[in-house]
């Protein structure tokens, strides 16, 4: 009686013109900036920030653009599509999946170390401190990066582990192109869909449009979802881990500490983040389905793996920030 339900959720919340549509996925990030702005705001006119409210608007525009969209992008493009067991990358049979964000592609540490490198000239250019400015940056951040897995959740894609005995775990249908049991399932949705038949090309374009066909419609359609589901394993929902330790946790922890403790040298906000978030994630990766194609390094995935430097990195923002004991105010 376990593990009974079936994802079916649809990433595109409704059709604007033609193929335009307003998806979970986009909408995730813009209501992450949107409050990520009004909370720096908030923070800014109780003195809780280095920069003042008249700066925020521009900031947030700025960190979204070069930190996020940038970093998170070229981060995806740098840390997991360079390095492939396979060895070669996505990009290099469609160099255009490089621009189509809205398809999904963004590597957190990628838009962590994109904003790291914008809020330093950032910083710079505006004469305040470089760790002042993250602090605040990172009080927020965990409310764009919870709001970012939930639309993951939705999408229903970087599910988690198989696993068994977990009364909340869930089958995930695109799990189906790398278990081995989709062209099975495909072959049993067959009488239930037999417009599949009519689809054209090579051999595995067909059956790539087949299934993708067969999961579109499993959300309106319960006959193929449970069909689908007679071959899908359960597996840990882990982007709802992620969301709540990465994102809600997280956020609790900094902004108690923000509000808590008005005078905390700059820095050590930023140092907690990279600490915090690199140990939940490490944790969460026991739970989380590694990438398709990406190797281990040294047994350790790539989140892994990249959140190591991390926890040295906000190390090394604390023993700074502490031994300056610079007030952020």
């Amino acid at each position: 009686m376990l593990a009974t339900y079936i994802h079916n959720m649809d990433p595109v919340i409704f059709d604007v013109v033609g193929p335009i549509k307003l998806r979970w996925y986009g909408l995730g990030y813009l209501l992450g900036f949107v409050l990520g702005f009004l909370l720096l705001r908030w923070l800014a006119r109780k003195k809780l920030w280095v920069l003042p409210a008249e700066k925020v608007a521009d900031f947030i525009a700025y960190s979204a653009f070069f930190g996020v969209f940038l970093g998170g992008r070229f981060g995806y493009i740098l840390f997991y599509q360079l390095q492939t067991v396979s060895g070669r990358a996505e990009f290099a049979d469609d160099p255009l999946m490089i621009f189509r964000v809205w398809d999904g592609g963004m590597a957190s540490h990628g838009g962590i170390l994109g904003l790291v490198i914008f809020t330093y000239f950032y910083a710079r250019k505006n004469k305040v401190s470089w760790t002042g400015v993250g602090d605040g940056l990172c009080v927020v951040a965990p409310i764009g990066i919870a709001l970012v897995r939930l639309a993951n959740f939705i999408n229903g894609e970087l599910y988690g582990r198989v696993t068994s005995g977990v009364s909340w775990a869930m089958k995930f249908p695109g799990a189906l192109r790398e278990n081995g049991r989709a062209w099975d399932a495909v072959n049993a949705c067959r009488p239930l869909a037999p417009e599949i038949d009519n689809f054209r090309g090579s051999d595995n374009e067909v059956f790539s449009q087949q299934l993708s066909y067969l999961i579109d419609q499993s959300r309106d359609r319960p006959e193929i979802l449970n069909a689908l589901g007679e071959y899908v394993q359960a597996r840990h929902p882990s982007q709802l881990y992620e969301a709540l330790l990465e994102g809600f946790v997280l956020f609790a922890i900094l902004f108690a500490l923000r509000v808590r403790i008005p005078k905390l040298a700059n820095g050590v906000i930023t140092g907690l983040f990279f600490v915090l978030y690199a140990v939940f994630r490490i944790i969460v990766e026991n739970y989380r389905e590694p990438d398709v194609g990406q190797a281990l390094i040294m047994g350790l995935t790539k989140g892994q793996f990249y959140s190591t430097f991390m926890i040295v990195g906000g190390l090394c923002f604390l023993a700074y920030s502490l031994k300056r004991k610079q007030p952020s105010v």
